[in-house]
Protein backbone atom coordinates (compact mmCIF):
# COMPACT_ATOMS: atom_id res chain seq x y z
CA UNK A 1 0.00 0.00 0.00
CA UNK A 2 1.29 3.46 -0.93
CA UNK A 3 2.16 5.75 1.96
CA UNK A 4 -0.17 8.71 2.38
CA UNK A 5 1.01 12.30 2.00
CA UNK A 6 1.18 14.76 4.87
CA UNK A 7 -0.23 18.17 3.95
CA UNK A 8 0.45 21.20 6.14
CA UNK A 9 -2.12 23.99 5.77
CA UNK A 10 -1.58 27.34 7.49
CA UNK A 11 -3.31 30.70 7.29
CA UNK A 12 -4.02 33.80 9.34
CA UNK A 13 -7.28 33.85 11.27
CA UNK A 14 -10.06 34.95 8.90
CA UNK A 15 -8.48 33.70 5.68
CA UNK A 16 -11.02 30.90 5.35
CA UNK A 17 -8.72 27.94 6.02
CA UNK A 18 -11.18 25.93 8.10
CA UNK A 19 -14.03 26.22 5.57
CA UNK A 20 -11.77 25.37 2.64
CA UNK A 21 -10.24 22.34 4.34
CA UNK A 22 -13.64 21.06 5.49
CA UNK A 23 -15.05 21.30 1.95
CA UNK A 24 -11.98 19.66 0.44
CA UNK A 25 -12.16 16.70 2.83
CA UNK A 26 -15.85 16.25 1.99
CA UNK A 27 -15.16 16.37 -1.76
CA UNK A 28 -12.17 14.00 -1.93
CA UNK A 29 -11.80 10.42 -0.76
CA UNK A 30 -8.80 9.20 1.21
CA UNK A 31 -7.94 12.40 3.07
CA UNK A 32 -8.49 13.29 6.71
CA UNK A 33 -7.78 16.18 9.05
CA UNK A 34 -5.71 15.34 12.09
CA UNK A 35 -7.62 16.32 15.25
CA UNK A 36 -5.32 18.40 17.43
CA UNK A 37 -5.09 18.56 21.20
CA UNK A 38 -5.56 21.99 22.78
CA UNK A 39 -5.69 23.64 26.19
CA UNK A 40 -8.14 26.36 25.13
CA UNK A 41 -11.71 26.38 26.34
CA UNK A 42 -14.29 24.57 24.24
CA UNK A 43 -16.57 26.95 22.33
CA UNK A 44 -20.30 26.54 21.94
CA UNK A 45 -21.10 23.81 19.43
CA UNK A 46 -17.65 22.24 19.48
CA UNK A 47 -17.36 18.51 20.17
CA UNK A 48 -14.47 16.92 22.02
CA UNK A 49 -12.64 14.51 19.73
CA UNK A 50 -14.16 16.06 16.61
CA UNK A 51 -13.08 19.70 16.59
CA UNK A 52 -10.24 19.22 19.08
CA UNK A 53 -9.18 16.94 21.89
CA UNK A 54 -9.67 19.36 24.79
CA UNK A 55 -7.22 18.80 27.66
CA UNK A 56 -5.98 20.84 30.61
CA UNK A 57 -2.48 22.31 30.81
CA UNK A 58 -0.98 19.68 33.18
CA UNK A 59 -2.19 16.90 30.88
CA UNK A 60 -0.78 18.68 27.82
CA UNK A 61 2.59 19.17 29.52
CA UNK A 62 2.65 15.49 30.51
CA UNK A 63 2.05 14.51 26.88
CA UNK A 64 4.98 16.71 25.84
CA UNK A 65 7.19 14.96 28.39
CA UNK A 66 6.18 11.56 27.02
CA UNK A 67 7.00 12.64 23.47
CA UNK A 68 3.45 12.08 22.26
CA UNK A 69 3.24 15.18 20.07
CA UNK A 70 4.30 15.28 16.45
CA UNK A 71 4.44 19.05 16.90
CA UNK A 72 3.14 21.54 19.44
CA UNK A 73 2.96 25.30 19.68
CA UNK A 74 1.59 28.15 21.76
CA UNK A 75 -1.00 30.34 20.01
CA UNK A 76 -3.01 33.14 21.67
CA UNK A 77 -1.87 31.97 25.14
CA UNK A 78 -3.18 28.45 24.48
CA UNK A 79 -1.34 25.31 23.46
CA UNK A 80 -2.01 23.10 20.44
CA UNK A 81 -0.41 19.80 19.53
CA UNK A 82 -0.68 16.97 16.99
CA UNK A 83 -0.62 13.34 18.08
CA UNK A 84 2.39 11.58 16.60
CA UNK A 85 0.92 8.03 16.73
CA UNK A 86 -2.40 9.12 15.18
CA UNK A 87 -0.75 10.82 12.19
CA UNK A 88 1.70 7.97 11.59
CA UNK A 89 -1.11 5.42 11.70
CA UNK A 90 -3.19 7.27 9.08
CA UNK A 91 -0.22 7.78 6.75
CA UNK A 92 0.80 4.10 7.02
CA UNK A 93 -2.76 3.13 6.09
CA UNK A 94 -2.41 5.08 2.83
CA UNK A 95 -4.52 8.04 3.98
CA UNK A 96 -3.53 11.58 3.12
CA UNK A 97 -3.47 13.70 6.28
CA UNK A 98 -3.98 17.45 6.70
CA UNK A 99 -2.43 19.32 9.59
CA UNK A 100 -4.11 22.69 10.20
CA UNK A 101 -1.30 24.36 12.11
CA UNK A 102 0.45 27.71 12.37
CA UNK A 103 3.92 28.52 11.06
CA UNK A 104 5.60 27.41 14.29
CA UNK A 105 4.09 23.96 14.07
CA UNK A 106 4.74 23.79 10.34
CA UNK A 107 8.42 24.44 10.95
CA UNK A 108 8.60 21.59 13.46
CA UNK A 109 6.88 19.18 11.08
CA UNK A 110 9.09 20.05 8.09
CA UNK A 111 12.19 19.36 10.16
CA UNK A 112 10.91 15.85 10.86
CA UNK A 113 9.23 15.11 7.50
CA UNK A 114 10.95 17.13 4.76
CA UNK A 115 8.68 15.75 2.02
CA UNK A 116 5.51 17.06 3.69
CA UNK A 117 3.60 19.37 1.32
CA UNK A 118 3.03 22.80 2.85
CA UNK A 119 0.31 25.22 1.72
CA UNK A 120 -0.33 28.77 2.94
CA UNK A 121 -3.73 30.40 2.42
CA UNK A 122 -3.83 34.18 2.07
CA UNK A 123 -6.72 36.66 2.01
CA UNK A 124 -7.07 38.87 -1.08
CA UNK A 125 -6.30 42.04 0.91
CA UNK A 126 -5.83 43.34 4.44
CA UNK A 127 -9.10 45.20 4.19
CA UNK A 128 -10.97 42.03 3.29
CA UNK A 129 -9.29 40.14 6.11
CA UNK A 130 -10.37 42.77 8.64
CA UNK A 131 -13.90 42.73 7.23
CA UNK A 132 -14.11 38.95 7.63
CA UNK A 133 -12.90 39.15 11.21
CA UNK A 134 -15.41 41.89 12.01
CA UNK A 135 -18.29 40.01 10.37
CA UNK A 136 -17.85 37.07 12.70
CA UNK A 137 -19.63 39.16 15.32
CA UNK A 138 -18.05 37.26 18.19
CA UNK A 139 -15.15 39.56 19.06
CA UNK A 140 -14.87 43.12 20.29
CA UNK A 141 -12.91 45.75 18.35
CA UNK A 142 -9.84 45.41 20.57
CA UNK A 143 -9.79 41.66 20.00
CA UNK A 144 -10.13 42.13 16.23
CA UNK A 145 -7.25 44.61 16.26
CA UNK A 146 -5.11 42.11 18.17
CA UNK A 147 -6.01 39.33 15.73
CA UNK A 148 -5.08 41.60 12.82
CA UNK A 149 -1.63 42.10 14.33
CA UNK A 150 -1.30 38.36 14.82
CA UNK A 151 -2.46 37.79 11.23
CA UNK A 152 0.24 40.07 9.83
CA UNK A 153 2.85 38.25 11.91
CA UNK A 154 1.55 34.88 10.64
CA UNK A 155 1.49 36.04 7.00
CA UNK A 156 5.12 37.16 7.21
CA UNK A 157 6.08 33.47 7.09
CA UNK A 158 4.33 32.72 3.79
CA UNK A 159 7.64 32.27 1.98
CA UNK A 160 8.48 29.19 4.06
CA UNK A 161 5.73 27.21 2.28
CA UNK A 162 5.67 25.20 -0.95
CA UNK A 163 2.38 26.60 -2.29
CA UNK A 164 0.28 29.75 -1.89
CA UNK A 165 -3.50 29.86 -2.35
CA UNK A 166 -5.24 33.24 -2.32
CA UNK A 167 -8.80 32.87 -1.06
CA UNK A 168 -10.56 35.62 -3.00
CA UNK A 169 -13.18 33.40 -4.63
CA UNK A 170 -14.00 30.35 -2.48
CA UNK A 171 -14.73 28.01 -5.40
CA UNK A 172 -11.47 28.88 -7.13
CA UNK A 173 -9.43 28.48 -3.95
CA UNK A 174 -11.07 25.12 -3.26
CA UNK A 175 -10.30 23.89 -6.77
CA UNK A 176 -6.68 24.92 -6.35
CA UNK A 177 -6.39 23.01 -3.07
CA UNK A 178 -7.99 19.93 -4.62
CA UNK A 179 -5.59 20.08 -7.55
CA UNK A 180 -2.59 20.09 -5.21
CA UNK A 181 -3.79 16.93 -3.47
CA UNK A 182 -4.65 15.14 -6.72
CA UNK A 183 -1.35 16.08 -8.35
CA UNK A 184 0.55 14.70 -5.37
CA UNK A 185 -1.26 11.39 -5.75
CA UNK A 186 -0.05 11.14 -9.35
CA UNK A 187 3.67 11.49 -8.65
CA UNK A 188 5.83 8.67 -10.02
CA UNK A 189 6.91 7.23 -6.63
CA UNK A 190 3.34 7.06 -5.29
CA UNK A 191 1.80 5.58 -8.43
CA UNK A 192 4.67 3.09 -8.71
CA UNK A 193 4.06 1.87 -5.17
CA UNK A 194 0.28 1.73 -5.58
CA UNK A 195 0.24 0.12 -9.03
CA UNK A 196 3.45 -1.88 -9.22
CA UNK A 197 1.80 -5.05 -10.63
CA UNK A 198 0.01 -3.03 -13.32
CA UNK A 199 3.24 -1.36 -14.45
CA UNK A 200 5.00 -4.72 -14.60
CA UNK A 201 2.15 -6.26 -16.60
CA UNK A 202 2.10 -3.36 -19.08
CA UNK A 203 5.82 -3.75 -19.76
CA UNK A 204 5.82 -7.55 -19.83
CA UNK A 205 7.09 -9.17 -23.05
CA UNK A 206 4.71 -12.11 -22.62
Amino acid sequence: MAQGTLFIVSAPSGAGKTSLVREMVESLDGIQVSVSHTTRERRQGEVDGVNYHFVNLPMFEAMIERGEFFEHARVFDNYYGTSRPAVASMLDAGQDVILEIDWQGARQVRQQIPDAVSIFILPPSRGELERRLANRGTDEHAVIAQRMREAVAEMSHYDEYDYLVINDDFTTALRELQSLVIARRLTLPRVSRAHGPLLEALLSQH
